[in-house]
Formats: C-alpha cells, structure tokens, sequence
C-alpha cells in the first residue's frame, strides 16, 4: 500500500498563510473540513504553529518538529526534523499522514507530497509567511467546491484536491 503523505493548509491568493504567528482569517467550514480530514490521523506541525494552536489537536497523534533542544509539551510527540516526524507517523499504521504547518515545514516536505488539500481564500492578504509555490502541471485538481462569503465566512474560499500525476 502506497503511503499518502498531505499537505492541508489554508491560503491566501497570494499564498499568504499567517502573520505574527496567527492564521489570517476565521473561517468556521475550513475548520471543520481541517478537523474530518485530518481526524484519527497523525498530524505534523513546526513548534511555531503548534504555540499558535497551544494545545494538542484532540482526535490526532501530535507531532511536533523543533530544532530547540529540550522543548517539551504534554500530549504530543516532539522531534528534531521532518524525517524523525516521518518515523513517527508510520509507526501509526495509518493509510494518510498530514503536514499542517508552517510555512518552514511546508517548504522542506512539498517535494514529498502526493495530495495538497488547498483551502484557497479569495483575498491578497498582509502575510509574514507563505505557502510554497507548487508546479500544477505535476498535478491533477480532482475536487473543487466554491463558497461564497456569508455572516461567518469574511471572504469567497474553494475547498481543493491536489492529487501528484
């Protein structure tokens, strides 16, 4: 069996994906397409944003990657790099692991991924930190689903499936 190794991010149209440490937006369906998604699997994320999440993500195995030594934080599996993070997930049995962050993690794993779940959200916003640029034509787009802005929702966002050819 194939290993699926995702990327789930949220991110602007100019793949700005937060600044000073925070997401750009509140938008309540991402959140719930992020936690079905990402439920039950392991879930790779740099220190920086798990200090922004504050707490381990309940439903999941939390992995942390920090080059700190001696970071610790209860409820979640800390390690030194992106490959011990690898070793972690498949010890797990599970069928998808997902990088959720940040812009640093995104960077160092785009090369690795097989699936990118892509919220875009229709806004140029003033980011500090980016989602990495990725070649589509290496890619196949196999869902796309548009929404609208409404009283929750700031901005116009579509929910996508990157599958790698």
């Amino acid at each position: 069996m194939m290993q699926i190794i995702s990327h789930v991010v949220a991110a602007a149209l100019n793949n700005g994906i937060g600044k000073n440490g925070q997401l750009l937006w509140h938008l309540p369906n991402d959140l719930k397409f992020f936690k079905n998604t990402t439920w039950g699997m392991p879930v790779i994320m740099g220190r920086k944003t798990f200090e922004s999440v504050s707490k381990p993500l309940p439903g999941r195995i939390n992995i942390v990657v920090t080059r700190q030594p001696g970071w610790k934080a209860e409820g979640v599996i800390v390690v030194s790099s992106l490959e011990r993070a690898l070793e972690e997930a498949s010890k797990t049995n599970c069928k998808e692991w997902f990088i959720i962050g940040g812009g640093e993690l995104y960077l160092q794993s785009i090369h690795l991924v097989n699936k990118i779940y892509l919220t875009v959200v229709k806004t140029d916003a003033a980011a500090d930190t980016f989602y990495p640029s990725f070649d589509r034509s290496g890619w196949n787009l196999i869902d796309e689903q548009h929404f609208s802005a409404d009283d929750r929702h700031a901005f116009d966002y579509s929910f996508q499936i990157w599958v790698k050819k």
